[in-house]
């Protein structure tokens, strides 16, 4: 009786196996449409996914609000403290310009070697063979350019006007050879140091701010602006930073490599510097003379 027993468990076993399989098979055969068993386990199976998904979704979503919450925050403080070290740095400047002007009257002095009329201009052309000397710009006599004027861009000095046309004019670029192409300029430290930019360097792609006296000590990183000094660039036009300082062949003076703030390489937009002081002066001087 026993043995009848385990034979017959076995049975229904192996019986349960074949017909689990057949199920198997029959699922997995490409249907139109599913058995109601089938239906069934899976509307389960979803609405079971459904009621844990949905929570688990709301959590996440509620974490990551938090942590976007939080980032906002701390972005907020950073934007705050930036706003106000604007307005304290906006403060100081009006206190300077107030401070500038009250000096000025003091000292009945109207003309400012910084001071400048600025003339923007757009580059037309650009010779391959002079590509590091010459550009031509589309502004020229007719809308006040003249020779010698300073040529900038956003970022710093460029070059000066070479020749002038009616309605175009010729740039020489700081990167060009002409050994007379001086530039009167101011090295920015403790004192004012005064040099004379003379030259390029083609390999380094240094500026050479030449006949600088060896008693003064030049720092690597200072900046190097046009001191005004000239008698046609304004002063504080921003040439470049220093990077290295030796003594010229003799030891009498120092020559120092400046890399030229703007991009003397790709250029489109320019801005020809017209010098008020300078207009200033000599409508002086054409009075006096009048006077006379």
């Amino acid at each position: 009786m026993p043995q009848f027993f385990l034979n017959k468990r076995l049975i229904i076993l192996l019986v349960s196996i074949i017909v689990l399989v057949a199920l198997i098979g029959f699922s997995l055969r490409d249907r139109d449409n599913i058995s109601l068993p089938e239906q069934f386990v899976k509307d389960v199976v979803g609405f079971g996914n459904s009621l844990v998904s949905k929570p688990a979704h709301v959590i996440s979503d509620f974490f990551g609000s938090i942590d976007d919450l939080q980032n906002t925050y701390v972005e907020n403080q950073k934007l705050k403290a930036r706003l106000e070290e604007l307005v304290t740095l906006e403060t100081k400047v009006r206190d300077l310009e107030k401070d500038n002007q009250s000096l000025r009257e003091t000292l009945e002095k109207t003309n400012n070697l910084r001071s400048f009329s600025p003339i923007q201009a757009t580059v037309i052309a650009r010779n391959p063979d002079s590509w590091q000397e010459l550009i031509v710009i589309d502004k020229g006599n007719v809308h006040g350019i003249e020779s010698d004027m300073a040529v900038i861009t956003a970022q710093g000095l460029i070059g000066k006007v070479k020749s002038v046309n009616g309605f175009s004019s010729t740039i020489e670029l700081l990167s060009g050879k002409n050994p007379n192409n001086r530039i009167s300029a101011l090295i920015q430290s403790d004192k004012e140091i005064f040099g004379l930019v003379e030259g390029y360097d083609e390999k380094t792609k240094r500026l050479l701010v030449k006949k600088i006296p060896y008693d003064m000590k030049v720092e690597v990183g200072s900046e190097v602006i046009t001191s005004g000094l000239g008698g046609v660039f304004p002063k504080g036009l921003v040439i470049g930073k220093v990077e290295e300082v030796m003594p010229d062949q003799y030891g009498l003076t120092q020559i120092a490599y400046v890399k030229p703030e703007a991009d003397l390489y790709h250029l489109e937009h320019v801005i020809v510097v017209k010098r008020d002081a300078i207009d200033e002066e000599q409508s002086e001087a054409t009075e006096e003379e009048e006077q006379s």
